[in-house]
């Protein structure tokens, strides 16, 4: 039980969180002066939320010409819990985001409702969510703060008003700026824009909504139209404060039973209870409990929108192209909201292909938001995913999630239409590999935007069904006693459960399983690598190797000589171990010159940059070397013994087993993998009369 000390703590920590004037009612006048010093407080929705990207910071990736922004790339809020990896999903925020402050310059969009589109798992909604809670922490915050009004003592002044509405919170959070008439207010807005440091105007030419008109023209009627006396002395301003759980400037919208939708659920209805008190046309009788009244002045979020019956998305036509609502019985309500929708592939096909839904379709924005196409990025997901759990004491070996990246990216990617490259091949391309191999990035990703039906991956399978088989690839190995997680295991666990998955076609399974044995290949070949790097590598020789090949290289762009390493006389550049280093990259002899130009570029770059020389930072230098390095020390391992693991002698093996371990596997890891790939190393060996 908390003591009285933690109590008070957590009291405290609660009280610096909570806006100074959250609950401090200010005057009207008050009002307009903070406007004269600060007018970006009477932003509209759009630049509002537009400026709340901003706020929590921008980095500009000029290769890929996106903003990544730190709410969605770091997630400061959260200390990284929700961080979003992959290209494409950052294209599609950046793409996002560009919506809303095209929104917020009044260019069109802010007219649109924004959706984001995209397979089942592909982390829009999480996206969406995400948004949310930043606009909810940023209306805390100075920077974002907003202001609504509530009417006060009005039973002395409308005689049948009840005595329990005396006081009265505009029903529609509207800002204070309303209740200036039009006329005078576009003056007011004048001064402010002339004050203001933003790449926006501000704006605000709505109408109060029924209630709140109802009681201005009460009271100006009580005052002879002296509108300074109604505002003193009936009109409070209060601190808005955006809050998803109380449905104040933020609502979310989620389709029900087709039969019994009703656009009440949207726009609000009458207020049974107070019916007998006003009357039934009387506007102080409307419950303003509709969620386009409950997201005004915030972020209206419709999940799974498009499976709303047709008839039902019509008041998104006048909501969105508008800015209006019309409540049955009720004359329209101004709104001013940033309304994003969400919707699955399926549902996306079979309402474009509606010829009755054109009016709705031509009042979206479509952002696609893909599966990601980066196998590294997409690893990283899943790490995230293990951060945030509580994960058994299992150890994740090397390229276990990696690998698991590459079968979920393999499925999403499109064919690519140059027949010499293969899908593998352009997997590791949009990893940022294979950077010698010429293979030109960017036709790859226009040709598969020609090829794919809506847009490349938009389709395979989802993040959510390799992580559900990582975990329970992870909870097998519990049963098991066994302390690592291997991607041998995570394969088992993807090929046992691909054909029982709801989400995956039986259409799609050969090719998926073809796919899989693509990327059991292609673990193959890695953990050779891993274990030819255990037997062979030393890092003071690694070092010495990469150490004299620049020093051949720089003489040979030089056109100098070297000392040589035994006698110390003079000599000219060693061509025959330039070569034997090149090799091992399938460098051919005509490209020798690039190549060499390259790593001395490199290292000039680094010495600018007053950084060392460490072969093992240049990762086309590095597998070089550590191939060179495998050539040259291969003819002293005895690979008879390797065949079967179990005829090594315990010091042989243990010293390969701790090499693994400094590649960062566990012990019964690296065991197995020694016993996986170490008899196909061997046997390669002796095939090709290594002895």
């Amino acid at each position: 039980m908390p003591n009285r000390h933690t109590l008070e703590r957590l009291s405290e920590e609660y009280r610096t969180n909570v806006p100074d004037d959250l609950r401090e009612p200010r005057s009207f006048n008050w009002y307009l002066d903070a406007l004269y010093e600060e007018p970006r407080i009477a932003r509209n929705a759009h630049q509002r939320v537009a400026d709340m990207f901003d706020h929590y910071g921008t980095q500009y990736d000029e290769e890929r010409g996106v903003v990544e922004y730190a709410l969605a790339a770091d997630d400061p809020l959260h200390d990284g819990e929700n961080v979003f990896y992959g290209r494409e999903v950052h294209e599609a925020i950046h793409e996002f985001v560009n919506k809303v402050k095209s929104g917020a310059r009044g260019l069109g969009p802010e007219k649109r409702i924004k959706l984001l589109l995209g397979p089942v798992g592909s982390g829009k909604s999480h996206f969406d969510w995400l948004v949310r809670r930043y606009f909810e922490a940023y209306t805390r915050e100075d920077a974002g703060r907003m202001y609504t009004f509530r009417w006060v003592n009005l039973c002395s002044v409308i005689d049948d008003q009840d005595p329990g509405d005396d006081t009265v919170r505009s029903p529609m959070n509207q800002d204070p700026l309303v209740l200036i008439p039009r006329p005078q207010r576009e003056g007011v807005i004048d001064e402010l824009n002339e004050r203001l440091d933003a790449p926006y105007t501000l704006r605000n030419d709505q109408h109060p909504d029924p209630a709140s008109e109802f009681y201005l023209n009460e009271l100006l009627a009580h005052y002879d139209d002296d509108l300074q006396r109604v505002l003193d002395n009936h009109v409070e301003v209060v601190r808005l404060v955006a809050d998803e759980n109380r449905r104040e400037c933020i609502e979310t919208f989620e389709p029900k039973d087709k039969k019994n939708q009703d656009e009440t659920e949207l726009t609000g209805d009458v207020n049974y209870a107070k019916l007998a008190v006003y009357g039934e046309s009387d506007p102080r009788a409307f419950d303003y409990a509709g969620a386009f009244c409950n997201a005004n002045r915030g972020l209206f979020s419709g999940e799974e929108l498009l499976k709303l019956q047709r008839e039902f998305l019509y008041d998104f036509l006048h909501a969105s192209q508008e800015s209006t609502i019309k409540p049955k019985n009720n004359p329209r309500i101004d709104i001013d909201q940033v309304i994003v929708g969400r919707t699955n592939m399926p549902e996306y096909r079979e309402k474009t292909g509606d010829e009755k839904m054109e009016a709705f379709n031509d009042r979206t924005k479509r952002i696609d938001y893909p599966y990601v196409l980066e196998y590294e990025s997409e690893a990283k997901i899943y790490e995230k995913m293990l951060n945030n759990a509580d994960v058994p004491n299992v150890h994740v070996e090397p390229h276990a999630l990696e690998m698991a990246g590459l079968f979920g990216v393999l499925t999403r990617l499109e064919e690519p239409a140059d027949e010499t490259v293969s899908l593998l091949d352009k997997a590791k391309v949009y990893n940022g590999e294979l950077e010698d191999e010429e293979i030109d990035r960017r036709k790859l990703r226009e040709d598969a935007a020609e090829s794919a039906d809506v847009g490349e991956g938009m389709d395979g399978i989802s993040a959510r069904f390799v992580g559900d088989e990582i975990a329970e690839a992870i909870m097998d190995a519990t049963h098991r006693d066994r302390s690592y997680l291997s991607p041998l295991s995570v394969f088992d666990h993807f090929e046992a459960n691909l054909g029982g998955h709801g989400s995956i076609a039986e259409a799609d399974l050969d090719r998926y399983e073809r796919l899989l044995e693509t990327v059991r290949e292609e673990y193959r070949e890695r953990a050779i690598e891993d274990v030819r790097h255990a037997l062979a590598y030393d890092v003071d020789e690694l070092r010495r190797q990469g150490e004299k090949y620049m020093d051949h290289v720089m003489a040979y762009i030089d056109d100098a000589t070297v000392d040589d390493e035994l006698t110390g006389r003079e000599t000219e550049p060693d061509e025959t171990f330039l070569r034997a280093v090149e090799e091992q990259l399938d460098v051919p002899s005509d490209r020798k010159d690039d190549f060499r130009q390259e790593v001395s570029n490199w290292v000039s770059r680094r010495a600018r940059e007053g950084r060392g020389f460490d072969p093992r930072e240049n990762d086309r230098l590095r597998r070089a070397l550590e191939r060179k390095l495998w050539e040259d020390k291969k003819h002293n391992i005895n690979f008879s013994a390797l065949v079967s693991a179990t005829d090594l002698d315990d010091e042989e093996r243990s010293a390969w087993v701790d090499a693994l371990v400094d590649r960062g596997y566990s012990e019964d890891g690296a065991a197995e993998v020694l016993e996986y790939a170490g008899a196909a190393v061997a046997r390669s060996e002796i095939e090709n009369g290594g002895d």
